[in-house]
Parts: C-alpha cells; sequence; structure tokens
C-alpha cells in the first residue's frame, strides 16, 4: 500500500516551492527549488551564533578595503549579504534573491547601481548571474530600475508588491518575477473590516489569483511568486501559482499534513478569461496606488520595516568593525 504524500511533496508537483528564510538548515530539510531572503531575515541570522562565521568572513575579506566610517559598513553588508546568498546556492538547485537596501526604493540611479554591485560580488564568487535575483520595492522608482536592470541581464525579483497597478507596470517592464504579499494584504483587511477570512475569500488570495489570471491571459513571461503567507490554507489555495515563497514554519506543516492538495491556478484556464487589457503611465500608476488604502499603506510600512532592520544590520557589523 502505498503512503499518502504530504502536502508539501503534492503542492512541489504543481507549484515551485521557495524558501523563505535564511536559515540553511530549514532549507536542507525541505528542498526548495528557490530561497528568497530580505533584510529582516539576514537581520535574524546574522545575529545566531551558528552564522556568524558569515559576517566574520566578509569582515576579514574587506578589512584591507580602504574603506573607513559608513562606506566600509555598507561594503561589509553587500559582502554579508551575498556570502549567505552564497551558501544557500550549494543548498538549492535554482535560484536566491537578495535584496537591495530599502532605503533607496524611491532611488533609481541608486538602486541600479547597489544591483550591479551585489551581481559583481557573486560573480567574483563564480556564481552566475542566471542564478541570483535581485530584489527590489515595487515603487515606480523601483521598477525603472528593474526594466533597466533586466536589459543588462541582471534578473529581478519585485517585492512589497500589494496592487494590481504595481503587478501590471511589472509586467510592462519586462522583470523576471514578482512577489505579490499574500499574508499582509490579509492583515491589512481583518484590521479595516474588523473580521476574519476563510483561505477562498482571503483578500491576498484573490489579489494573487488575479494577478496569475491576467498575465496567463496575456502572455506576459514575468513570474508570479506569492509571498507572505499567513496559514497553509493560503498557501494551498494557490496551488498552481508559478512559484510560492513559504516560512519554515508553514513548510512544516505542509510537511506534517496528508491531506488533499488540488490545483486553484490554471495557466490553460487563465488564458481563455474575457479580461480587459489595461496600462498604467508614472502618473496613472501613482493615482491607482494612492486610491488603493491597503496597497498605499503596506508598500510603505514594509519599505518603513526593512529600511529600520538595515539599521540594525550596519548597528550590528559596526560593533563587530570596532
Amino acid at each position: 500500500m502505498t503512503a499518502a504524500r504530504s502536502q508539501l511533496d503534492q503542492l512541489k508537483s504543481l507549484t515551485k516551492v521557495v524558501a523563505d528564510t535564511g536559515d540553511f538548515e530549514s532549507m536542507r530539510q525541505y528542498l526548495p527549488q528557490d530561497a528568497t531572503t530580505n533584510p529582516s531575515l539576514i537581520l535574524s541570522a546574522a545575529s545566531k551564533p551558528e552564522y556568524a562565521w558569515l559576517v566574520e568572513k566578509a569582515i576579514t575579506d574587506r578589512k584591507n578595503s580602504g574603506l573607513t566610517g559608513a562606506k566600509r559598513v555598507e561594503d561589509v553588508i553587500d559582502n554579508v549579504l551575498v556570502n549567505f546568498g552564497f551558501e544557500i546556492l550549494k543548498i538549492v538547485p535554482g535560484r536566491v534573491s537578495t535584496e537591495t537596501d530599502a532605503r533607496l526604493s524611491f532611488d533609481t540611479t541608486g538602486t541600479i547601481a547597489k544591483a550591479r554591485q551585489l551581481i559583481r560580488l557573486y560573480e567574483t564568487q563564480g556564481i552566475d548571474r542566471k542564478r541570483v535575483l535581485i530584489k527590489i520595492a515595487s515603487t515606480w522608482e523601483g521598477i525603472h530600475a528593474a526594466e533597466l536592470l533586466e536589459r543588462e541581464g541582471i534578473h529581478c525579483n519585485l517585492t512589497l508588491l500589494f496592487s494590481f497597478a504595481q503587478a501590471v507596470v511589472c509586467a510592462e517592464a519586462g522583470v523576471q518575477l514578482i512577489s505579490p504579499f499574500v499574508g499582509r494584504i490579509l492583515d491589512w483587511y481583518k484590521v479595516a473590516m474588523k473580521r476574519d477570512y476563510l483561505p477562498t475569500e482571503d483578500p491576498g488570495v484573490i489579489s494573487v489569483t488575479q494577478i496569475f489570471n491576467y498575465y496567463k491571459r496575456f502572455d506576459y513571461h514575468t513570474e508570479v511568486m506569492g509571498a507572505s503567507f499567513r496559514s497553509k490554507g493560503e498557501v494551498t489555495e494557490l496551488a498552481g501559482c508559478d512559484l510560492l515563497t513559504i516560512s519554515p514554519a508553514l513548510l512544516a506543516e505542509l510537511a506534517a499534513s496528508t491531506d488533499e492538495v488540488t490545483r486553484k491556478l490554471d495557466a490553460s484556464i487563465a488564458t481563455k478569461l474575457p479580461l480587459d487589457r489595461v496600462s498604467f503611465d508614472e502618473k496613472s500608476f501613482r493615482f491607482q496606488l494612492n486610491e488603493d488604502a491597503m496597497a498605499t499603506e503596506k508598500t510603505a510600512e514594509g519599505i518603513r520595516k526593512f529600511s529600520a532592520d538595515i539599521v540594525k544590520l550596519e548597528q550590528l557589523i559596526a560593533d563587530r568593525l570596532r
């Protein structure tokens, strides 16, 4: 008698599963295709004794950089990020996402410079740029930076994405991948509407479904990766999405369950849907984002939180340098 497959194994047959963590052991345990990191995850990992060697390696490797003060700290942090990514790529067969400084979210030129620097560091370690996604916030400036970077063969993951307008502009810019945030959308609606939601009516699930269907209907090649989940019910409601990036805690829940997982998103069905094509220039994009209170608030909040964690990481590195 064949043992029932776990929900995680079933999901892997429908969707590329990505680990949303900086923890290497979780990746080895659940064998995801790709892995994503962000400033908060790297800060958490870098603060643990078992990962201290990656920080110390960056400091040692860059001790003769000739840089001082804030520039030296920034240089070490770039190397820390790439050190984590390098080790992650020894575990996952696919790609790693490494995030730019969130404080550059409204700086196209600065974002491009930081992305090029991160890619240069990866390539110095022998990593093909095809295995790296540079994470950039889905602001107008960030999307424009990603459009220019894609032309250089630097592939981008547009994160902090909460609205259909952001998704459309990303697709038109030709970015490699977007990360619409499911759980943070749900968080906002639970507070605003003062109610709970079943996974089938979850506003975050509905948002990703809309984006996925639109992309497939109009043959956009940008990949959709649902992110920021609050429950495994949210995850399974998006089975069939191009990719899903999932925290270790939810990966564990999926691995422990044998409940049936069925395809919920289907590109072959989406191509036949009666949808209207839309487009946004800068003015209409900014207006549509402004009209969406949830997307405006959650994008701003996400940038603030990631920026705060970069500052904490800077302090951690500055303390080590002393």
